[in-house]
């Protein structure tokens, strides 16, 4: 219950654009309602726990021996292992990094060397294989001698110093005792003393999304790395991080879905699973990461967030598809809970060679791979509704399903971080087609490169005139060809499983001051089809009501409804209630504005629903999608 009481309105846009109204409102929370982690940091803890020798982030001279035996015996292990080494084998014929920028951000450069450390810095652990590490050293002298990491955008800095810092502790004081000196200098001077700088770019410190996450954790890695040198820098760094983590994993709550997104679920709780794997190496103690409410929850959300198709539920700032390989961050949740969906065997036995380019943090994660032990098989829900942020729900059939059924449907409301006017908006697969679609994410720098202001959330901004962000670019309802209310959450009230699972999401505070109440009733009422009903109230501004839905389907116009064909297969779109009004099909290929994401064969079905034609300002809205 604890969950429900937070102010999940203190989520926000990229912490680097904070505005004076959210910083007050994020004050406003009172520390003792978000639970916290057990933080006994102090430099006299520090000289009394962290080790002195050995390795101390995600391994240390324990967990790497029982490494190396996994290896030896583990038919996953051996494969992901093999894949590292041919990521190592072909970092060797890159040409060293530089500090070039793409827009404002160095971001792609500290990835890059974030993913060069992981591989060849795990290959050095195991083998000691001194081409690899002259290639670290190398690596390390020249990212450590940029003149800055880009404290002005901290991701930049946070993800560097993470590499760096990989680099020196799993190379065991091999490295030139110059690299050395030089990258923990570095560490310090470019990577941790910036982030106290309170003019600069550090309001994810007690920020609420990813970046709180990915910034602490460098900083961690940082920390633990340089407590020689500086070891009150050190306490004060580690203790702060563990004071303010909780900021960011509130988001997770109630019941474990991430307002981002599931591809922001992975980049953040990636840094959140390395930094809890770096805590219990140095520490013997996560601090009460791992159990923290609803983050091992989130594992059932990012399952369910992957449809049929390959496709994930892409709401908010989420990518489109996954990729073929083993999720890594999700095998952590494995070995957290002995749970068999966590893992995905099959895919991590794909065959090394096919598997390509790693994740940059999939060196590390071959540490908790190694450490999973199954206990049991626990299948995720066929039906399923999470609260929060950014609440949705999600209608599939068992695995066996001969259909593909899957059904993704949310509330929110646009000031969530990465989040869209999209309340209302749902995604519809069915026979591995996806008939109603999110038009997902688009690159930031292309956008941010020609002046355009991404970030910046109020109702006017000019986020919401993308159709990526805004209600025109979603299969939800538009009214009066107005935008929805930015900061009018659309809840779920309404929740029921069984065979014929139903989900009311209360639109009301969505298009305040342009309908009186709206509820968008879905059911799934076979095992084909999927009703969409809603109920609503016009008040006096009400002018027209426009029932939308994406798709890259052809689009037959027939009575009373469509044919929508595509991938040699139809879906039946019929409008039960208002069979008179014939559907229109908007184009959208190309899309309305230059700097919109371009998606061939975007198009948008609309039923338009006058308000004169309303009987006493009411309606009810039935359609039905359904296919063979």
């Amino acid at each position: 219950m604890l969950f429900k009481n937070i102010l999940y309105s203190l989520l926000f846009t990229p912490l680097f654009l904070l505005s004076t109204l959210q910083t007050i409102e994020a004050q406003e929370v009172a520390a003792h309602e978000i639970p916290q982690l057990e933080n006994p940091i102090s430099v006299s803890y520090l000289k009394r726990k962290l080790p002195k020798k050995g390795p101390k982030l995600v391994m240390n001279a324990k967990i790497e021996k029982q490494l190396k035996k996994k290896l030896q015996t583990d038919p996953v292990v051996k494969n992901l292992y093999k894949a590292i080494k041919l990521n190592a084998k072909a970092i060797q014929k890159e040409p060293l990094l530089k500090r070039v920028l793409e827009g404002r951000r160095l971001l792609h450069v500290s990835r890059e060397m974030l993913y060069r450390i992981n591989m060849l810095g795990m290959v050095y652990k195991m083998e000691k294989d001194p081409i690899i590490l002259d290639r670290i050293d190398k690596e390390l002298q020249a990212v450590c001698s940029f003149s800055d990491w880009n404290p002005s955008h901290y991701l930049d800095v946070a993800e560097m110093a993470m590499a760096v810092a990989f680099g020196i502790d799993w190379t065991d004081g091999d490295l030139p005792q110059s690299t050395i000196e030089l990258a923990k200098t570095a560490l310090i001077e470019k990577g941790i003393k910036p982030s106290y700088n309170k003019k600069g770019n550090t309001g994810w410190v007690g920020g609420y999304n990813n970046w709180n996450q990915v910034c602490h954790g460098g900083m961690v890695a940082a920390s633990i790395v340089t407590a020689d040198k500086d070891i009150e820098l050190a306490a004060r760094t580690i203790g702060r991080a563990l004071d303010s983590i909780p900021q960011a994993l509130i988001s997770y709550g109630p019941d474990g879905v991430y307002p981002e997104g599931s591809t922001y679920w992975s980049y953040g709780t990636s840094f959140t699973v390395v930094t809890a794997a770096m805590f219990e190496s140095a520490f013997n103690t996560d601090f009460g990461l791992a159990d923290y409410p609803a983050l091992k929850e989130s594992a059932e959300f990012r399952v369910l967030s992957n449809a049929p198709s390959g496709w994930y539920y892409n709401f908010a700032d989420c990518g489109d598809k996954r990729k073929a390989n083993g999720d890594t961050t999700l095998a952590w949740f494995a070995m957290k809970t002995g749970n068999s969906e966590f893992f995905e065997k099959e895919r991590f036995l794909t065959s090394a060679e096919n598997m390509g380019k790693l994740g940059r943090t999939d060196g590390a994660s071959l540490v908790w791979i190694s450490q999973f032990k199954p206990k049991e098989s626990i299948s995720t829900p066929t039906t399923w509704k999470g609260d929060g942020a950014n609440p949705i729900v999600i209608f599939k059939n068992e695995s066996s399903d001969p259909y593909n059924y899957y059904f993704g449907g949310k509330g929110g409301r646009g000031t969530v971080p990465h989040g869209n006017m999209d309340g209302g908006s749902f995604i519809f697969e069915l026979n591995d087609v996806r008939w109603s679609i999110d038009p997902g994410n688009q690159n930031y720098h292309a956008l941010e490169s020609v002046g355009f202001d991404l970030w910046k959330s109020c109702q006017d901004c000019q986020r919401w005139t993308l159709l990526t962000k805004n209600n025109f670019g979603h299969s939800t309802i538009t009214v009066n060809n107005k935008h929805h209310v930015v900061d009018g959450k659309a809840v779920i009230s309404n929740f029921k499983d069984g065979k014929q699972p139903e989900a009311t999401i209360d639109l009301t505070a969505t298009f305040k001051g342009q309908l009186e109440s709206a509820q968008r009733r879905f059911v799934k009422d076979s095992p084909t089809s999927l009703l969409i009903e809603d109920t609503i109230v016009a008040s006096e501004s009400t002018e027209l009501i426009t029932w939308q839905m994406l798709t890259l389907a052809d689009v037959e116009i027939i009575d009373g409804g469509a044919i929508l064909h595509q991938e040699g297969k139809q879906l039946k779109l019929e409008n039960l209630s208002h069979p008179e009004l014939t559907v229109s099909v908007i184009s959208l290929d190309p899309s309305p504005l230059k700097l919109d994401r371009q998606i061939a064969g975007l198009k948008r079905i609309e039923i338009r629903l006058p308000a004169y034609i309303l009987k006493n300002n009411k309606t009810s809205l039935k359609v039905r999608l359904s296919g063979d």
